[in-house]
């Protein structure tokens, strides 16, 4: 999957301290690909949108 002109958003909960960050972006209306800011090119994640919330969710409820 070619996301080279792809738009990518910092998670929120980075912060801006050049800590640990995570980038998104939707590809399609189905799928959001998922980064580390610091490393671009080490490739990305592919979820469902449906998975991405499940994801996000099992984060949130266990504090990660």
């Amino acid at each position: 999957m070619d996301l080279t002109n792809a738009t990518w958003r910092k998670a929120t909960r980075s912060g801006s301290n050049g800590g640990d960050c995570v980038e998104v972006t939707g590809v399609t209306s189905g799928v959001i690909a998922i980064r580390d800011s610091k490393h671009p090119e080490s490739g990305h994640l592919t979820l469902s949108r449906t998975r991405f919330h499940a994801f996000t969710k099992h984060l949130k409820t266990t504090g990660h």
